[in-house]
């Protein structure tokens, strides 16, 4: 299941926004929130503890550290996909080469941790689902050709399994378990903190993406 979850999370958000033909991602900021607060939540409880109980803790701050200024250099490729932004010109018909290989890199990276804690699983598959709902409206919207949209959603959705693969089979990488998992914290970090910088727009008080980010951290405390 750890491998076919994010693969059906990312393909029916892509079947759904093609059935349903939604057209406007603004509706999707209350579950962006969720999933920022869930994926914070589960970072700081599942994986933090982890890393710092096996390891030098200047050791995993400094890779924590490398995973944030990592996932800052990937979104200058990306955009900013990976919290719910898309800033690319849709009148181009090229396929978006930087923003696939961006994403890819994120991706297999956010899959390493799941080898060694599944419950992490739940965090990436509540975070996957808004954006692969806001990338395929991106794609319909585009001028880019179905087809070509389909094997980028279709690519983009076993990059994670196969991180998952590859931290599972790959003995040599045991020994780096606990530097790839800080990164991967670092990453996290990064993302999820921005969604949530992001969800109050203005810094004005919004009662409803409050509830629903705490929601998110009461639910991730109790799995």
């Amino acid at each position: 299941m750890i491998y076919i979850l994010p693969i059906l999370a990312v393909l029916l958000s892509y079947i759904l926004v093609r059935v349903t033909r939604l057209k406007n991602k603004s509706n999707f900021k209350l579950v962006l929130a969720f999933s920022g607060g869930f994926l914070l939540a589960l970072t700081i409880f599942e994986l933090l503890p982890e890393v710092y109980e096996q390891s030098d803790s200047k050791t995993v701050g400094l890779f924590i550290m490398t995973g944030i200024l990592l996932q800052i250099f990937l979104e200058f490729f990306s955009k900013g996909a990976e919290h719910g932004h898309v800033h690319i010109d849709s009148e181009k018909s090229n396929f978006p080469v930087l923003l696939f290989i961006s994403l890819c890199i994120h991706s297999v990276l956010e899959g390493f941790p799941i080898d060694h804690d599944g419950s992490i699983i739940y965090g990436i598959l509540i975070h996957k689902v808004p954006i692969a709902i806001i990338l395929s409206i991106f794609l319909f919207n585009s001028r880019i050709s179905r087809s070509k949209a389909f094997v980028f959603i279709t690519l983009f959705s076993l990059m994670t399994p196969l991180g998952t693969y590859i931290a599972a089979n790959f003995d040599a990488l045991d020994k780096y378990h606990v530097p790839i998992t800080a990164l991967v914290i670092g990453v996290f970090l990064h993302i999820s903190t921005v969604i949530l910088f992001e969800s109050s727009e203005g810094h004005s008080f919004n009662l409803r993406k409050l509830a629903v980010i705490m929601l998110g951290i009461v639910i991730a405390y109790f799995i």
